[in-house]
């Protein structure tokens, strides 16, 4: 891809849509001019002045070689690659707003590093924080070096099948507790009471029931397991 021509690259596909007065699409200059205070505030950009026209026909983006772009950018100083974007795009026209937009949708600019991984400010402090390239591989900007960097996706490990928990309904599980093999029988935790719980050997609210057992339940019996019911738990735990 010719770097000359990234603007034309990313917006040649014919729009889409139909005219109409931007007096009718409310918060579309709202929009754009939160854009422009963001990169402003970040000294990321010359402060330019929006004049959207009477235009409201959306784009129908080719974001491939934008995205190749960037990502090849990868290890610079991000004033560096922004810079240069600069020079190829000219962001003080609607269109280069637009490519800014999506610009700011594939590089994290707000990011804060915790034990040496990247999360989003937005998400950090969360009770559980999803790092960047949770999902997706992410471009992120350190907040330390001001480098582009990489976020790769996390690869998918499926959760490692439980040795001492046993499912059978939805109101029985087979569960060892001191390496001893149990039938637990749950049932409801009525409104407005407690359950006396014989596993956990409290009282449970609903709530708790929900925390504990995934719904409303409480540990209403507790039987230890024959030799015959433990034979077809081993059986059904050594299952891949």
């Amino acid at each position: 891809m010719s770097e000359h021509r990234l603007g034309e690259n990313v917006i040649e596909r014919p729009r889409s849509g139909w005219r109409i007065s931007l007096k009718k699409v409310t918060g579309y200059k709202k929009h754009l001019t939160k854009i422009t205070e963001e990169a402003s505030t970040d000294g990321l950009l010359r402060p330019y002045l929006i004049k959207p026209r009477n235009k409201t026909k959306y784009f129908s983006d080719c974001l491939g070689p934008l995205y190749r772009w960037l990502r090849s950018k990868i290890g610079k100083l991000w004033d560096e690659v922004y810079r240069e974007m600069s020079q190829l795009v000219d962001i003080t026209t609607l269109s280069g707003q637009h490519i800014l937009s999506h610009v700011w949708s594939y590089v994290e600019r707000n990011v804060v590093i915790i034990d040496g991984v990247p999360y989003p400010k937005s998400s950090a402090y969360h009770y559980q924080p999803n790092r960047i390239g949770y999902s997706q591989e992410k471009l992120y900007i350190h907040p330390d070096s001001g480098i582009l960097c990489l976020a790769k996706k996390i690869p998918y490990k499926p959760p490692e099948k439980p040795k001492d928990f046993l499912r059978i309904d939805a109101y029985h599980h087979y569960r060892k507790i001191d390496d001893i093999w149990y039938l637990i029988t749950l049932a409801d935790i009525p409104f407005l009471s407690l359950g006396a719980d014989v596993v956990l050997k409290t009282n449970l609210t609903r709530d708790r029931g929900w925390w504990e057992y995934g719904k409303p339940v409480y540990a209403v019996s507790k039987q230890q397991c024959s030799k015959k019911q433990i034979k077809f738990i081993m059986q059904q735990l050594s299952k891949v």
